[in-house]
Formats: C-alpha cells, sequence, structure tokens
C-alpha cells in the first residue's frame, strides 16, 4: 500500500477517483444505516475539490482504495471522512489511515462521527481509543455517533 497526501483541487484524476471511491464507500454505509440522504452521497465533484481540509489517499499499485479527510485548528483535528473500497476492505487501510490522522494531530483532540448504524466504523473508532461522546439525529431520521480521541 502507497500512502500519498495530494490536493484534489490540483488533480482532476485524482477529484474523479476519490468521488467513485467516495461514492461506492458511502454507499455501504447507506445500506447498513437504512438511508441514502448522508451528505457524502449527495457530493459532487465541484464540491469535493471546493473543499479545503488535508487528505491521506492509500494506493494498490494505481488503485485508488482508500482515503481519509480532515481539518485542523489550533486545538482539534475533525475527521471529516474515511472511505475504503469494498473490494479492499478488512485490509488494515482505515486503521492505516486513521493512524496518519492521529499522528497529524500531536496533542489535539480528534473527533469523528458515523452512522450509528455502522457498526464496521463504531468499532474502528473504538479500536483506536476514541469514546464514544453522543447520539444525533442529522438530518430527521438519520442517526450519527459522535466519538472523541483525547490527546
Amino acid at each position: 500500500m502507497i500512502l500519498s497526501s495530494p490536493d484534489p483541487a490540483a488533480d482532476p484524476y485524482l477529484a474523479a477517483a476519490l468521488l467513485r471511491l467516495q461514492r461506492t464507500s458511502y454507499a455501504m454505509e447507506a445500506a447498513l444505516i437504512g438511508d441514502d440522504r448522508i451528505p457524502p452521497l449527495q457530493e459532487d465533484e465541484i464540491g469535493l475539490t471546493a473543499w479545503r481540509g488535508r487528505w491521506v489517499t492509500a494506493w494498490d499499485g494505481v488503485r485508488l482504495v482508500g482515503a481519509i479527510a480532515w481539518w485542523e485548528s489550533v486545538d482539534v483535528v475533525e475527521i471529516q471522512k474515511v472511505m475504503v473500497s469494498p473490494s479492499a476492505m478488512r485490509r488494515g487501510i482505515a486503521s492505516t489511515l486513521l493512524g496518519r490522522v492521529l499522528e497529524a494531530a500531536s496533542s489535539r483532540p480528534v473527533v469523528a462521527a458515523t452512522g450509528r448504524a455502522n457498526a464496521p466504523a463504531v468499532s474502528l473508532y473504538g479500536k483506536h481509543g476514541f469514546r464514544a461522546q453522543g447520539d444525533e439525529q442529522v438530518p430527521p431520521g438519520i442517526w450519527i455517533t459522535r466519538f472523541r480521541h483525547a490527546a
């Protein structure tokens, strides 16, 4: 697995590949939670490239198999997206990507959210020391669990 830290706005090929990965990965979450209104499934390439956070991507040769996106402030790091290709699951890709964000966070807390019924993601965050902070309904009918990893 090769990791890189690209800027999708600077590379149209990468932006298109990320959007394909995002749609296939989040379609699985939508199936788990029983609702396809989750924001990553509504995003287009313009929205993806306009977002100005940080990315780490995982490649198997020339095939994009995973990505994580986050933004940072002085006080906190917030994970926005974790994506793994369905054909590459159960290979530790999400754990590797999450580890990169935890390293980048240094002494800052890291927060994340996922669908409450997304058992694989809930398990991933728990495995890496995140603690559930509570559930929230956003939008109505879609429940997420918010997580925090103390510095």
